[in-house]
Protein backbone atom coordinates (compact mmCIF):
# COMPACT_ATOMS: atom_id res chain seq x y z
CA UNK A 1 0.00 0.00 0.00
CA UNK A 2 1.37 3.88 -0.66
CA UNK A 3 0.64 5.84 1.86
CA UNK A 4 0.57 9.85 1.52
CA UNK A 5 -0.91 12.52 4.08
CA UNK A 6 -1.21 15.78 5.98
CA UNK A 7 0.75 16.79 9.01
CA UNK A 8 -0.53 19.95 10.76
CA UNK A 9 -2.56 20.78 13.93
CA UNK A 10 -5.91 20.58 14.56
CA UNK A 11 -6.69 19.22 11.16
CA UNK A 12 -10.44 19.40 11.53
CA UNK A 13 -11.03 21.84 9.34
CA UNK A 14 -9.13 19.68 6.06
CA UNK A 15 -10.69 18.52 2.87
CA UNK A 16 -7.57 16.99 1.20
CA UNK A 17 -8.01 13.34 2.26
CA UNK A 18 -11.38 12.95 0.88
CA UNK A 19 -9.64 15.24 -2.22
CA UNK A 20 -7.16 12.42 -2.92
CA UNK A 21 -9.63 9.72 -2.00
CA UNK A 22 -12.18 11.09 -5.09
CA UNK A 23 -8.90 11.79 -7.24
CA UNK A 24 -7.68 8.26 -6.62
CA UNK A 25 -11.03 6.83 -7.14
CA UNK A 26 -11.77 8.87 -9.93
CA UNK A 27 -8.20 7.71 -11.42
CA UNK A 28 -8.37 4.35 -10.81
CA UNK A 29 -5.35 5.33 -8.19
CA UNK A 30 -5.17 1.16 -6.83
CA UNK A 31 -3.60 0.31 -3.63
CA UNK A 32 -2.93 4.48 -2.25
CA UNK A 33 -4.22 6.20 0.33
CA UNK A 34 -4.04 9.99 1.91
CA UNK A 35 -4.26 9.86 5.70
CA UNK A 36 -4.04 13.32 8.30
CA UNK A 37 -1.60 13.03 10.71
CA UNK A 38 -2.66 15.53 13.36
CA UNK A 39 0.50 16.54 15.23
CA UNK A 40 1.08 18.66 18.16
CA UNK A 41 4.20 18.88 17.69
CA UNK A 42 6.45 19.29 14.42
CA UNK A 43 8.98 17.24 16.78
CA UNK A 44 6.92 14.16 16.86
CA UNK A 45 7.43 14.15 13.21
CA UNK A 46 10.79 11.59 13.09
CA UNK A 47 8.43 8.90 15.03
CA UNK A 48 5.93 9.45 12.71
CA UNK A 49 7.79 8.36 10.04
CA UNK A 50 9.16 5.39 11.96
CA UNK A 51 5.89 4.43 12.95
CA UNK A 52 4.27 4.76 9.25
CA UNK A 53 6.84 2.70 6.84
CA UNK A 54 5.02 2.78 3.89
CA UNK A 55 4.41 6.80 3.73
CA UNK A 56 5.84 8.27 0.49
CA UNK A 57 5.20 11.43 1.04
CA UNK A 58 2.77 14.50 2.82
CA UNK A 59 1.49 17.85 3.10
CA UNK A 60 2.14 20.73 5.63
CA UNK A 61 -0.39 23.06 7.03
CA UNK A 62 -0.37 25.52 9.43
CA UNK A 63 1.08 25.84 11.72
CA UNK A 64 4.34 23.88 10.44
CA UNK A 65 4.90 25.94 6.88
CA UNK A 66 8.10 27.38 8.07
CA UNK A 67 8.81 25.30 11.40
CA UNK A 68 9.42 21.74 9.03
CA UNK A 69 12.60 23.55 7.36
CA UNK A 70 14.94 22.62 10.00
CA UNK A 71 14.08 19.09 9.94
CA UNK A 72 14.76 18.95 5.82
CA UNK A 73 17.99 17.43 4.29
CA UNK A 74 17.20 18.76 1.00
CA UNK A 75 14.33 21.81 -0.28
CA UNK A 76 14.00 23.28 -3.57
CA UNK A 77 12.89 25.75 -6.26
CA UNK A 78 10.14 27.45 -5.13
CA UNK A 79 10.15 26.86 -0.85
CA UNK A 80 13.83 27.65 -1.07
CA UNK A 81 12.96 31.30 -2.42
CA UNK A 82 9.52 31.36 0.04
CA UNK A 83 11.12 30.04 2.85
CA UNK A 84 7.80 28.07 3.04
CA UNK A 85 7.33 24.28 2.57
CA UNK A 86 3.82 22.64 2.12
CA UNK A 87 4.79 19.18 0.37
CA UNK A 88 7.82 16.47 1.72
CA UNK A 89 9.23 13.72 -0.56
CA UNK A 90 9.78 11.13 1.94
CA UNK A 91 13.18 9.12 0.37
CA UNK A 92 13.92 6.16 2.17
CA UNK A 93 17.14 3.99 1.32
CA UNK A 94 19.60 1.75 3.34
CA UNK A 95 20.77 4.81 4.52
CA UNK A 96 17.79 5.78 6.45
CA UNK A 97 15.86 8.51 5.66
CA UNK A 98 15.88 11.72 3.38
CA UNK A 99 13.11 14.52 3.57
CA UNK A 100 12.80 16.74 0.22
CA UNK A 101 10.74 20.17 0.91
CA UNK A 102 8.58 21.70 -2.35
CA UNK A 103 5.97 24.56 -2.31
CA UNK A 104 3.20 24.02 -4.19
CA UNK A 105 0.92 26.60 -2.39
CA UNK A 106 2.98 28.92 -5.16
CA UNK A 107 1.62 27.48 -8.18
CA UNK A 108 -1.57 26.97 -6.35
CA UNK A 109 -2.57 30.25 -5.22
CA UNK A 110 -1.07 31.70 -8.65
CA UNK A 111 -3.49 29.40 -11.21
CA UNK A 112 -6.63 30.10 -8.73
CA UNK A 113 -6.03 33.52 -8.75
CA UNK A 114 -4.55 34.91 -12.66
CA UNK A 115 -8.15 33.78 -14.01
CA UNK A 116 -10.33 36.64 -11.82
CA UNK A 117 -7.40 39.50 -11.57
CA UNK A 118 -8.14 42.51 -13.27
CA UNK A 119 -6.03 45.74 -13.69
CA UNK A 120 -7.60 47.76 -10.65
CA UNK A 121 -7.28 44.96 -8.06
CA UNK A 122 -4.27 46.49 -6.71
CA UNK A 123 -2.11 47.63 -5.03
CA UNK A 124 -2.54 44.55 -2.15
CA UNK A 125 -2.87 44.23 1.35
CA UNK A 126 -2.07 40.77 2.46
CA UNK A 127 -3.24 40.10 6.14
CA UNK A 128 -0.62 37.52 7.99
CA UNK A 129 2.76 36.93 7.78
CA UNK A 130 3.14 33.24 7.86
CA UNK A 131 3.75 30.70 5.71
CA UNK A 132 1.18 31.13 3.62
CA UNK A 133 1.46 34.63 3.27
CA UNK A 134 5.23 34.23 2.00
CA UNK A 135 3.90 32.03 -1.12
CA UNK A 136 1.47 34.70 -1.59
CA UNK A 137 3.91 37.71 -1.28
CA UNK A 138 6.51 35.84 -3.87
CA UNK A 139 3.39 35.84 -6.77
CA UNK A 140 2.51 38.93 -6.00
CA UNK A 141 6.08 40.06 -7.10
CA UNK A 142 6.12 37.91 -9.65
CA UNK A 143 2.55 39.25 -11.20
CA UNK A 144 3.96 42.95 -10.50
CA UNK A 145 1.57 43.91 -7.69
CA UNK A 146 2.63 45.84 -4.83
CA UNK A 147 1.81 44.99 -1.63
CA UNK A 148 1.82 45.75 2.04
CA UNK A 149 1.40 43.31 5.10
CA UNK A 150 -0.58 43.43 7.87
CA UNK A 151 0.27 41.67 11.24
CA UNK A 152 -0.80 41.40 15.21
CA UNK A 153 2.56 42.81 16.25
CA UNK A 154 4.54 45.68 15.04
CA UNK A 155 7.61 44.09 12.23
CA UNK A 156 9.90 46.05 9.97
CA UNK A 157 8.00 46.51 6.44
CA UNK A 158 4.64 45.70 7.90
CA UNK A 159 1.10 47.34 9.49
CA UNK A 160 -0.20 46.37 12.61
CA UNK A 161 -4.21 46.00 12.71
CA UNK A 162 -4.31 48.58 14.92
CA UNK A 163 -2.46 50.83 12.74
CA UNK A 164 -4.70 50.34 9.71
CA UNK A 165 -6.67 53.09 8.33
CA UNK A 166 -9.77 53.09 6.86
CA UNK A 167 -7.96 54.86 3.88
CA UNK A 168 -5.39 52.01 3.18
CA UNK A 169 -8.19 49.52 2.82
CA UNK A 170 -10.35 52.20 0.77
CA UNK A 171 -7.15 52.18 -1.62
CA UNK A 172 -6.02 48.60 -1.47
CA UNK A 173 -8.07 47.08 -4.22
CA UNK A 174 -6.76 43.07 -3.51
CA UNK A 175 -7.47 42.38 0.12
CA UNK A 176 -5.60 38.22 1.12
CA UNK A 177 -6.35 36.83 4.18
CA UNK A 178 -3.47 34.43 5.13
CA UNK A 179 -4.02 33.89 8.80
CA UNK A 180 -6.21 30.87 10.40
CA UNK A 181 -8.86 33.12 11.72
CA UNK A 182 -12.37 32.18 10.76
CA UNK A 183 -11.48 28.43 9.55
CA UNK A 184 -13.79 25.48 11.20
CA UNK A 185 -14.74 25.11 13.64
CA UNK A 186 -13.78 28.48 14.47
CA UNK A 187 -16.23 29.92 11.84
CA UNK A 188 -17.25 33.25 14.01
CA UNK A 189 -13.54 34.66 13.96
CA UNK A 190 -12.06 37.37 11.95
CA UNK A 191 -8.94 38.55 11.48
CA UNK A 192 -8.88 41.70 14.14
CA UNK A 193 -9.19 44.18 11.54
CA UNK A 194 -10.52 47.79 12.27
CA UNK A 195 -14.10 48.06 13.62
CA UNK A 196 -16.25 48.78 10.20
CA UNK A 197 -13.46 47.90 7.81
CA UNK A 198 -15.40 46.73 5.82
CA UNK A 199 -17.14 50.26 5.08
CA UNK A 200 -14.23 51.11 2.95
CA UNK A 201 -14.57 48.14 0.97
CA UNK A 202 -16.56 48.81 -2.47
CA UNK A 203 -17.29 46.61 -5.71
CA UNK A 204 -13.77 47.72 -7.27
CA UNK A 205 -12.75 45.52 -4.32
CA UNK A 206 -11.15 41.72 -4.62
CA UNK A 207 -11.46 39.91 -1.51
CA UNK A 208 -9.50 36.13 -1.60
CA UNK A 209 -9.36 34.27 2.31
CA UNK A 210 -7.22 30.89 1.50
CA UNK A 211 -9.54 29.68 4.05
CA UNK A 212 -11.93 27.04 2.45
CA UNK A 213 -14.22 25.49 5.81
CA UNK A 214 -16.02 27.07 5.62
CA UNK A 215 -17.04 27.98 2.13
CA UNK A 216 -17.90 31.63 3.04
CA UNK A 217 -15.86 33.13 5.94
CA UNK A 218 -17.24 36.42 8.37
CA UNK A 219 -14.18 38.37 6.05
CA UNK A 220 -15.65 36.89 3.08
CA UNK A 221 -19.39 37.79 3.90
CA UNK A 222 -18.61 41.22 4.82
CA UNK A 223 -16.69 41.80 0.95
CA UNK A 224 -19.73 40.36 -0.82
CA UNK A 225 -22.35 42.77 1.08
CA UNK A 226 -19.90 45.69 0.01
CA UNK A 227 -20.38 44.00 -4.02
CA UNK A 228 -16.87 43.21 -3.75
CA UNK A 229 -15.63 40.12 -5.69
CA UNK A 230 -14.63 37.24 -3.03
CA UNK A 231 -13.20 33.85 -3.34
CA UNK A 232 -12.10 31.19 -0.88
CA UNK A 233 -9.21 29.17 -1.07
CA UNK A 234 -10.85 25.94 -2.55
CA UNK A 235 -9.52 26.29 -5.95
CA UNK A 236 -6.12 26.99 -4.76
CA UNK A 237 -6.55 24.14 -2.87
CA UNK A 238 -7.27 21.77 -5.96
CA UNK A 239 -4.29 23.12 -7.63
CA UNK A 240 -2.02 22.81 -5.35
CA UNK A 241 -3.13 19.37 -4.57
CA UNK A 242 -2.85 18.18 -8.28
CA UNK A 243 0.97 20.00 -8.47
CA UNK A 244 1.60 18.15 -5.03
CA UNK A 245 0.50 14.74 -6.60
CA UNK A 246 2.52 15.54 -9.58
CA UNK A 247 5.81 15.48 -7.65
CA UNK A 248 4.74 12.08 -5.80
CA UNK A 249 3.56 10.16 -8.58
CA UNK A 250 6.28 10.99 -10.89
CA UNK A 251 9.45 10.91 -8.41
CA UNK A 252 10.27 14.48 -8.95
CA UNK A 253 13.63 15.43 -9.79
CA UNK A 254 16.28 17.12 -7.33
CA UNK A 255 16.18 21.00 -8.52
Amino acid sequence: MRTFGLIGFPLSHTFSPSYFAEKFKRERIQNTVYTAYPLQNIADLPALLLKESSLEGFNVTIPYKEKIIPLLDEIHGEAKETGAVNTVRVIRSSNGIRLAGYNTDVFGFRQSLKPFLESRHQPALILGTGGASKSVQYVLKQLGISYKCVSRSSMPGCLSYESLAPETIRMCKLIIHCTPAGMYPNVNEEPPLPENWSDAVGSDHFLYDLIYNPPETLFLKRGREKKALTMNGLSMLQQQAEETWRIFSENYPIR
